[in-house]
């Protein structure tokens, strides 16, 4: 999916509570954010497993959330008169960084 697509679905979860974002991203009607919500679960699953499980679920936010632009598969679209029209399609990076939130930053 192209880089710019999938911006505009993340800017809705950046700097917000991890079920927040979660619900937002249930209720968002965009092809990108199925697979954001999916990056969003894995991220929870990772922070959790490598704390041994001292990680409040609840007290994460997504710290950051970006977005770049991965390879370009090219391909050919055959056209008439033997002639070929070029599809580029694009695929994103995305990068997430989950924090826990302490008592006296975000509420």
């Amino acid at each position: 999916m192209s880089p710019r697509k999938v911006a505009v679905v993340a800017t809705l979860v950046r700097g917000q509570r991890v079920g927040t974002a979660m619900d937002v991203l249930r209720f968002t009607k965009r092809a990108a954010a199925l697979p954001l919500r999916k990056l969003l679960e894995s991220a929870i699953a990772n922070a959790t497993h490598r704390s041994g499980g001292a990680v409040d679920v609840d007290k994460l936010f997504v710290k950051h959330i970006s977005v770049d632009p991965g390879p370009i598969f090219k391909r050919v679209m055959f056209r008439a008169r033997g002639q070929g029209y070029r599809i580029h399609k694009k695929t994103s990076h995305v990068h997430v960084v989950l924090t826990e939130a302490s008592s006296k930053g975000k509420a």
